[in-house]
């Protein structure tokens, strides 16, 4: 029996969390730093991942297959292609900047240690490691059943993290403050376990098809595309897009999509920053993920079907969640609906159904979250500073914190895809591959480049330039800690910048193989003849 690398790879956060819960109460910084140890050697096993998975070989690899509850055909079953793969190294990477920089989030203010609203370190680390894992094994999982399980699980550290570990930054009082988190968190859980529950219905019919057609039900991903490519399985066109519609539905929640994407703002606003990076960064992944993975790879007929019309809603997407970007007052609430905006370039990229489209998406959930993560984690070390998350209440940073104020230029510059910078290559390999196929959606597209540009560096004047506000004045620079989490998140976003192929290399297979599924070939470039 081959070692289960992949089961370890999501017990290791998983067993981490236990731990973390398990110190006691007065050890708050023996926890922190078992946390930490857990997420670092986490990375260690992503990395061993990405180096045993082998670019040219099977679909899926270093896989696991055991029975489960064998009634319902339910099986824990396990392969990671290459997109699964760097999304595995990417969750795994951020996780260890995440808790450095929320290092005193959950800390006790002063003469609060007694008092009931007193946040427990371990509860908040704790709670981290198990949104890790679950995100993992969502990743992971090629069992239908096993990855809806996980899906919808994830939101219940996830709620806890909103609406018990609030951001202290806030304008109103104590009271007020955590009647929003409440409201962002409820917001949260409601809008994502309507989309499970959807999903869940879409479930059991796909299980009830499988049964109805093989004689014997199944959720095991490979089995069922296997079936459909060799003509055992066949579905009617009615069946198939509303089954398409009850996964498709749930991953645009998760995404998020417009028009049902209202409770990210809410979310990432009343988080504290590494929680907000964690929604936007990871969680929000599984949804763009497993639109390539189950939506095109199940039901590949109705998602191009559907193309049209979602290739609409990424467009409203983008321009939407760019303007509204634009008016916002709130620095964290720009950045959730910038947010919007690149799951908009995203989920575009996956539906152009052409290679250059589908690898750019990838790439782009990939450098999104990197790029997201440091514009976020230093927006979060600039309002512990302050107290606030207004943007007007800042000005002239730069001048007294000029380490603080670079790193959080960079973060921005790379938000609005400035060449060099890791993003650009993605957001420029979804629009030649929207492009090529739907020249009028790739061209309106644009025009989010053109607004981000606009809200970034209009957000990095109104803090950063001008006169320093005496509230700023005494603002500290960028500390150690901060440093450590601030710079490989610069030094990656450039070197993948310049040099993507070391991620090209893992994902074109893995695109080719879904390109496959749906049956699509990139168009033939149109040239004229010569006369």
């Amino acid at each position: 029996m081959s070692f289960p690398l992949l089961t370890v790879t999501a017990a290791v956060p998983a067993i981490g969390a236990i731990a973390t819960a398990a110190v006691p109460a007065a050890k708050r910084t023996a926890a922190k730093w078992l946390a930490l140890l857990f997420s670092l050697a986490t990375v260690v096993l992503a990395a061993v991942v990405l180096v045993r998975f082998e670019p040219g070989g099977d679909r899926y690899q270093l896989t696991e297959s055991h029975a489960w509850i064998a009634d319902f055909g339910v099986r824990y079953e396990l392969g990671v292609d290459g997109i699964g793969a760097v999304l595995v190294a990417l969750t795994a990477l951020l996780i260890p900047f995440v808790i450095l920089a929320g290092w005193h989030d959950a800390d006790a203010l002063e003469g609060e240690q007694a008092n009931r609203r007193w946040r427990p370190t371990q509860g908040f680390f704790a709670l981290i490691l198990a949104v890790e894992a679950m995100v993992i094994v969502s990743f992971l999982a090629t069992d239908v059943f096993l990855f809806y399980l996980f899906f919808e699980a994830m939101l219940i550290p996830m709620y806890f993290l909103i609406g018990g570990f609030g951001d202290r930054a806030h304008a109103a009082g104590e009271e007020e403050a955590s009647r929003q988190r409440s409201y962002a968190a409820v917001k949260f859980l409601l809008y994502n376990l309507a989309g499970g529950l959807i999903m869940l219905a879409a479930v059991i019919g796909l299980y009830a098809v499988t049964a109805d057609q093989l004689g014997e039900g199944t959720f095991s991903l490979q089995a069922i595309i296997e079936a459909r490519a060799n003509g055992e399985l066949e579905m009617s066109a009615g069946t198939e897009r509303l089954l398409f519609l009850g996964f498709f539905f749930a991953f645009a929640v998760k995404a998020p999509l417009w028009p049902l994407h209202t409770w990210l703002p809410n979310a990432m606003g009343e988080s504290t920053a590494p929680v907000a990076v964690l929604i936007t960064a990871v969680v929000d992944k599984v949804g763009t993920f497993a639109m390539l993975r189950f939506c095109l790879g199940l039901f590949p007929n109705a998602s191009e079907w559907a193309t049209p019309v979602v290739l609409v809603l990424a467009l409203v997407s983008i321009i939407y969640g760019a303007l509204l970007a634009v008016g916002q007052r709130d620095m964290k609430r720009l950045i959730a609906y910038a947010s919007i905006s690149h799951f908009g370039f995203i989920i575009m990229g996956v539906f152009a159904m052409t290679t250059q489209g589908q690898s750019g998406a990838t790439l782009y959930m990939v450098n999104h979250g990197i790029s997201t993560a440091a514009l976020l984690l230093v927006a979060g070390f600039l309002i512990t500073r302050r107290g606030s998350r207004l943007i007007a209440d800042y000005g002239g940073v730069q001048k007294v914190a000029p380490v603080l104020a670079g790193t959080f230029l960079i973060g921005g510059l790379a938000t609005l895809s400035l060449p060099g910078l890791a993003p650009f290559v993605s957001e420029f390999l979804v629009l030649v591959g929207t492009f090529s196929r739907y020249p009028v959606i790739g061209i309106i597209a644009t025009a989010g480049i053109v607004l981000a540009a606009l809200y970034v560096l209009v957000l990095y004047q109104r803090t950063m330039t001008g006169p320093v506000k005496p509230e700023v004045s005494g603002m500290k620079d960028l500390k150690v800690r901060e440093l450590v989490v601030a710079a490989p998140l610069i030094a990656l976003l450039v070197f993948l910048g310049v040099f993507p192929k070391p991620l090209t290399e893992i994902v074109n297979p893995a695109v080719e193989h879904t390109m496959s599924d749906v049956q699509k070939k990139d168009p033939a470039p149109e040239v004229e003849a010569a006369k």
